[in-house]
């Protein structure tokens, strides 16, 4: 299976310039590419992950794939996908974003392998030294703003009389189409990566590259925009915020829980897009799903890759064991840390640490205050009928009082009834 085959067959093919040609260029020998990524924020999220595990698809099919933080475009703002103006970032801004991307983009390529390493660049280097007249002459005279307007990126924008666009975002394609045949100069790069709303901004590039580079092949090759199931954009949370890279923004549970709870019909697709299992193990794992849906097994094992390749396999295993917790897990040996991430948003009430002071607290006046009894009475019956736990280990006996002792960190107590409810008692 060829790069280009894999690419297809894992659903990430979209568009390419000229398929047939780029097919006989890949089937020469290793080819260079790139992708770019503004740093519109100072941490990647999960939807901006496509075209850089397609760089690292086409490295471990022995191309040379160069990844681009774009500190030059950054200050712009790509005018694609958006309604409305983009807020300008500072300079400071941007590269402090710059900064921390880098980090995150090195996770993902080989850096040090002998015979195809990855490059890191920034576009800053090669755009900042020239002066606006010098990109006016040596870039901008090569496109005429018909060609421009008819841009998809640029022609919705126009057609909203309200927000409209700026001629600083106008002009980001011309800087886009800049830094592909800079590469292609500078590092014989043919060929350009992107999501599928990236079209507009790639095709700008190959043209200028055909016009000002004599002889100069590229091609621009795009990937899908990730949707869900249900139609609905990829890369949100349940709460709408996006899934970050950055554990402080993201925590690893977190992250790791978006994809295990990932639609049904989205889990085997996502194995395709975002692992790099083999097509017979995904599709093995497709064969399970159809066998034995509640065992989720595709949506375990995609969050169990994933989360390793982002966060490291000792981070993925805490949260694998974090998320065990409201599955009855034992709490030996968890950091509080996890125990909050794992409990964050389960229904919890304040405990004034007296009530637990000798001889403690009833077991069924708790399970009253945490909310999961109407009664103290009805907190017997739940009791008696074993349906009741204390820091996931079953209560016995309705007269158990609660000490110091049973507190998690001292500071918190976990009841649950049944399988699922839960509520956590918080000391104060």
């Amino acid at each position: 299976m060829t790069i280009l085959d894999e690419i297809k067959w894992r659903g990430l093919y979209a568009d390419c310039t000229d398929p047939d040609a780029l097919g006989r260029r890949v089937a020469e020998g290793p080819i260079t590419l790139y992708s770019g990524f503004d740093p519109t924020a100072d941490s990647l999220h999960v939807g901006n992950l496509v075209p850089l595990l397609a760089l690292r698809r086409f490295q471990l099919h022995g191309h040379h794939p160069i990844v681009l933080a774009g500190g030059a475009t950054g200050m712009i703002g790509d005018p694609g996908g958006r309604s409305s103006e983009r807020n300008l970032l500072s300079a400071d801004q941007v590269a402090h974003n710059v900064s921390r991307i880098k980090v995150q983009l090195a996770k993902f390529l080989d850096f040090e392998v002998a015979t195809n390493p990855a490059r890191l660049v920034n576009n800053e280097t090669w755009t900042a030294p020239l002066s606006y007249l010098e990109f006016l002459r040596d870039v901008g005279k090569f496109f005429t703003v018909n060609s421009m307007v008819a841009k998809e990126s640029v022609r919705a924008r126009m057609e909203d009389r309200e927000n409209g666009i700026s001629y600083t975002e106008f002009s980001y394609m011309l800087l886009q189409a800049f830094d592909f045949y800079h590469l292609h100069q500078a590092h014989r790069c043919e060929l350009q990566i992107g999501g599928s709303d990236q079209w507009g901004n790639i095709t700008a590039g190959t043209d200028l590259i055909r016009k000002k580079a004599a002889g100069g092949r590229a091609w621009g090759l795009t990937l899908p925009l990730i949707t869900n199931a249900d139609g609905s954009k990829f890369g949100k949370s349940t709460g709408g915020g996006s899934v970050w890279l950055d554990p402080s923004r993201t925590s690893v549970y977190r992250f790791y829980q978006f994809f295990v709870n990932v639609d049904d019909r989205d889990a085997v697709n996502y194995l395709k897009f975002f692992s790099f299992l083999p097509r017979e193990e995904v599709e093995a794992l497709g064969e399970e799903q159809v066998r034995n849906p509640g065992a989720r097994t595709p949506h375990k094992r995609l969050a169990r890759e994933f989360t390793t390749l982002v966060h490291g396999e000792a981070a993925c295993a805490d949260a694998i064991r974090a998320s065990e917790i409201l599955f009855g897990g034992g709490l030996e040996g968890i950091s509080e840390a996890l125990f909050n991430d794992a409990v964050g948003e389960l229904p919890a009430a304040d405990l004034e640490k007296a009530r637990l002071d000798a001889p403690g607290a009833l077991i069924t006046d708790l399970l009253v205050a945490g909310g999961l009894c109407p009664s103290k009475g009805q907190a017997r019956k739940d009791i008696e009928g074993g349906g009741i736990y204390l820091n996931n280990a079953r209560i016995a006996d309705a007269g158990r009082m609660v000490a110091p002792a049973d507190l998690l960190f001292g500071k918190y107590l976990l009841l649950r009834k049944g399988k699922r409810n839960y509520a956590v008692l918080k000391v104060r």
